[in-house]
């Protein structure tokens, strides 16, 4: 059984890299919702084997997850709001949508620092590490 949760653990890090990588360069909605997947499936991957792992880290690992999760979701929340604001035939020159618009922006840059941040500490790497993949 440890073989198996290293392995799908091992294999769900890999696809959180490779996602925040297209994220990073990316922020389009399919990005951000994609990434938001493999963070969630990482996460629950993470409670799911917890005795398997050494130590505690995994619960660490999660604290980190949860808080990209929520840079992810403020982009996310506004790309929703935004489509569903079209979809009620919402001018896309109406100030509400152009004021969603800026703000996406916004915490779209924020998620690429984050994920740069992300990366130069070489987290990856570290967390593969800790968890003994």
């Amino acid at each position: 059984m440890r073989d198996y949760a290293r392995l799908q653990t091992a294999t769900l890090l890999r696809r959180l890299a490779f996602q925040l990588n297209r994220a990073e360069r990316h922020t389009d909605p399919d990005s951000v919702h994609d990434l938001r997947v493999a963070i969630r499936r990482l996460s629950r991957c993470l409670r799911t084997f917890a005795p398997l792992y050494p130590d505690r880290y995994w619960k660490k690992i999660r604290r980190e997850l949860a808080a990209l999760m929520g840079s992810t979701a403020a982009v996310r929340d506004r790309d929703i709001a935004i489509e569903l604001l079209g979809q009620a035939g919402i001018s896309r020159r109406a100030a509400v949508i152009t004021g969603l618009q800026t703000e996406r922006r916004h915490t779209a840059r924020d998620l690429s620092l984050q994920i740069r941040r992300w990366k130069s500490h070489d987290t990856s790497r570290k967390w593969r590490s800790r968890l003994e993949l």
